[in-house]
């Protein structure tokens, strides 16, 4: 029962809640959030990955940009 009601608490994350989206939804939200909201989700969804601006300037020697995110983004959860 208690793993239930965490799972119904996980999914109504907002990082979650996004996975729910159609394509077209999905495109329109991610548009709206601020390109640190959206290295915030793939930092979140992605642990390993080099997103955050100190971490992406010592690895790639540039910053990763809205346009690109959002991009990454609709992979990750496609």
């Amino acid at each position: 029962m208690i793993s239930d009601l965490e799972e119904i608490r996980k999914l109504k994350h907002p990082n979650y809640k996004i996975m729910e989206l159609d394509k077209d939804k999905l495109q329109i939200e991610l548009n709206s959030w601020s390109r640190e909201d959206l290295i915030d989700w793939l930092s979140w969804n992605d642990r390993n990955g080099v997103y955050k601006d100190e971490d992406s300037l010592l690895e790639f020697d540039n910053i990763l940009g809205k346009t690109e995110a959002i991009a990454i983004i609709t992979r990750q959860i496609s």
